[in-house]
């Protein structure tokens, strides 16, 4: 009877978590939302509502270690803005076509998901200097199209069961394997 009691309990106190970080968000007018650990499974539709006034200003959002299986295109449509994008630790499989639509886009994490291939629209992001996809399930790069970023830094793609010849291809960036 007690756990039963517990869990709306337990997820009463993470909505109104939530709340708090994006009130926090509006009322100082930052130019991060952080929503990481909140026992998310998706990103809460009520939150573009709430934060409508200063989508603009957001710049960097984490959304790391939650259960999150899927963005909309919707989030990427709104946050057009970001610099910044966190998804490490979720459940993710993969990326909108969207995510290629974010022309400010500097650094991405996707570390720790569940992705069984690279979310190619990411080469669409000329801004973007850094990629991290590791520990996924990830078997190829598109080698070719990232050495054709002209921003690109590094691609961290560790404890990926890449092919044995997915890292010999000349590349101008750092490539973490």
């Amino acid at each position: 009877m007690e756990t039963i009691e517990r869990e709306p309990n337990r997820m009463a106190q993470a909505v109104a978590n939530v709340a708090r970080r994006i009130n926090a968000t509006v009322e100082e007018q930052r130019d991060s939302l952080d929503l990481s650990d909140c026992s998310l499974v998706s990103f809460p539709d009520g939150v573009f509502k709430m934060i409508r006034s200063c989508t603009e200003n957001i710049q960097k959002i984490s959304l790391a270690n939650n259960q999150i299986k899927a963005l909309s295109s919707k989030f990427f449509l709104t946050f057009t803005q970001l610099r910044e994008l966190d998804l490490q630790g979720n459940v993710l499989t993969a990326l909108p076509e969207a995510v290629g639509d974010l022309q400010h886009l500097i650094s991405i994490d996707l570390s720790r998901n569940r992705l069984r291939v690279f979310p190619e629209r990411l080469t669409d992001v000329s801004s973007l200097q850094s990629i991290s996809v590791e520990q996924n399930q990830i078997s190829e790069l598109p080698m070719e199209k990232l050495s054709l970023m002209p921003a690109l830094k590094t691609v961290d793609a560790q404890s990926n069961p890449l092919a044995p010849d997915a890292a010999s291809f000349p590349h101008a960036f750092t490539l973490l394997t």
